[in-house]
């Protein structure tokens, strides 16, 4: 029975890595899969998904996915989305259109909330809809669960106003635990990363 996952977490939690060794599980047992992610994510170049650890693959961007017909996307094992926060409401309705009508298990993987705490659309709309939910974890500078994306400026001071999604910015990101994101404390070693 095929299903709907949403394995979320901060940033650095190898969410992206687990996708590609997804797909690289079902592919080794002679399985295709469909590797997608939003238009919007342009950071790994065109057509690429890439991880923090050097892990590549080739994708499609969701809209080539959705101009594809229902009958053509079943011959694939497993639909695998990354960035998926980036979805929409009517996208993530869609992907629930594969799973229930068309029978093709889906796997999204994303971030669940922004720097300022609050949830994308997409993330919302997965959250309420998937049928299984897991956080891929990752820890804070203190060693405790780290489930918060804290933006930082130029003067290391953690920021939690402005533009939702700010892409190619990763050297003004790192993830910290509730404690340390509402208290903006980047910790003692902490240091700017420079480009």
């Amino acid at each position: 029975m095929a299903q709907l996952y949403f394995k979320f977490g901060a940033m650095g939690s190898s969410k992206t890595a687990n996708a590609l060794m997804a797909r690289f599980n079902y592919e080794e047992r002679g399985q295709e899969t469909l590797m997608v992610k939003p238009r919007l994510d342009t950071r790994d170049g065109d057509h690429m998904v890439s991880s923090r650890i050097g892990l590549t693959h080739p994708c499609i961007y969701f809209d080539e996915m959705r101009a594809m017909a229902d009958e053509e996307l079943q011959k694939y094992a497993c639909i695998i989305i990354d960035e998926a926060q980036f979805l929409t409401k009517d996208e993530v309705f869609y992907l629930v259109h594969l799973v229930d009508d068309c029978g093709i298990p889906v796997l999204c993987y994303g971030l669940k909330v922004d720097f300022r705490g609050q949830l994308f659309e997409g993330s919302y709309y997965l959250l309420a809809m998937a049928d299984k939910l897991e956080e891929v974890k990752t820890i804070c500078w203190c060693g405790k669960k780290a489930a918060f994306n804290a933006r930082f400026d130029s003067r290391g001071r953690v920021v939690k106003e402005g533009e939702q999604v700010v892409l190619g910015a990763n050297d003004r990101y790192t993830s910290l635990c509730r404690r340390h994101w509402m208290a903006g404390d980047l910790g003692p070693d902490f240091h700017i990363r420079r480009t």
